[in-house]
């Protein structure tokens, strides 16, 4: 799913690093060009959308299929061996994949965003294979395409349906896409939409959106080898132009607070229920209410310590494969949760109750 842009239709598998949001912040304030890049960028959005809407049915379990998502993805844990990348050259254009030019085994090529795709991938394979028995995005090893260089200066990142691509950036709203969080994000996309799905669209939408910055989070987290009090908690740290005056994308640790800009605004993701936004703007602002599930994951692991993508990530990934519930609410999603926790740490334990009122400090009460 793209990170960014408008991502109006709630099947629709394209998602964007970049919220919508905040592109028409940038149409509004900024000078001619800049408003021209937004615009440009909203209606490439829709032109994908359109183009990959085959994919939007293709991997979705059907009705009685859920139970064999959630039981491959354990069972093939014995089986698993090692990711299938392949990291194209777009060129510049709008055409997918592009020119393949490193796959899974080839040595680093010197083509500095090609093999930070490759080994970015290479982690988030690492991390669902090795931590939560998962072969890949669908557990089924599926290869993991990605393309960089996709169309010129371009101001975002996606997964499709099928693959990965990231922009280079303009140099100056967004210096680059290929941060570790941002190829987490967009790979727990995938794995999401492998897992059953969830529409895309209020709630359930953010709580799409919130799980994709939950793994990607966990990527980095696991890459560096931090406590969870070592972690920083930012989905797009660094990407933002020198100009800019702001950290990242979101922030799970502090909602909100992310970047105060002249040109992009205020940071609008609330971290309690009470600041929920109604909105019919972004599929029901997937991208700003996915804060408040966002901040809860961080409490949980903050009041636990230790590794986050340890028992967090764990139930994290139980409660997805175990959800069923494509219309799942943020108190759905707690519930099934808790029961995660419930299962792997004993209903009365420790690590359930310290979730609980995780879950209650954001405005959930389960």
């Amino acid at each position: 799913m793209c990170l960014s842009l408008s991502c109006s239709s709630r099947h629709d598998p394209i998602a964007c690093i970049v919220p919508p949001y905040m592109l028409r912040v940038m149409v509004l304030r900024g000078d001619d060009k800049t408003a021209q890049m937004a615009r440009t960028l909203l209606k490439q959005s829709q032109k994908i959308r359109e183009e990959r809407v085959e994919h939007i049915t293709a991997t979705a379990p059907g009705p009685g299929d859920h139970g064999a998502f959630v039981s491959r993805g354990l069972a093939e844990a014995g089986s698993l061996c090692c990711p299938d990348r392949r990291i194209h050259d777009g060129g510049f254009r709008a055409a997918l994949p592009g020119t393949l030019i490193r796959a899974e085994g080839d040595p680093s090529t010197g083509d500095a965003e090609a093999d930070l795709a490759y080994d970015g991938a290479g982690e988030v394979f690492s991390l669902f294979a090795e931590e939560y028995g998962r072969n890949s995005l669908d557990g089924r090893g599926l290869p993991l395409i990605a393309t960089v260089r996709h169309r010129r200066n371009y101001n975002n990142a996606f997964w499709d349906g099928t693959q990965m691509a990231y922009g280079t950036g303009d140099g100056e709203v967004f210096r680059t896409f290929l941060e570790l969080s941002v190829i987490g994000h967009e790979m727990a996309h995938g794995v999401i939409q492998h897992s059953g799905g969830l529409i895309y669209e209020n709630q359930s939408g953010a709580l799409n959106e919130s799980i994709a910055d939950v793994f990607g989070s966990l990527a980095v987290q696991r890459s560096l080898g931090q406590q969870a009090h070592e972690a920083d908690w930012l989905v797009g740290r660094g990407i933002l132009g020198p100009g800019i005056n702001g950290v990242a994308l979101r922030s799970m640790k502090a909602p909100g607070t992310a970047y105060s800009d002249d040109l992009l605004g205020q940071d609008p993701q609330p971290w309690h229920m009470d600041h929920f936004v109604a909105t019919t703007d972004d599929n029901g602002g997937v991208h700003i209410n996915s804060g408040i599930p966002n901040h809860a994951f961080y409490l949980f692991c903050a009041y636990l310590g230790g590794r986050a993508w340890e028992l967090p990530g764990r139930i994290w990934y139980r409660a997805l494969q175990n959800l069923n519930n494509p219309m799942a609410t943020f108190a759905d999603w707690a519930e099934q949760t808790l029961q995660a926790a419930a299962e792997l740490a004993g209903a009365g334990s420790l690590e359930t109750v310290m979730l609980r009122r995780a879950w209650k400090l954001v405005g959930i009460g389960v």
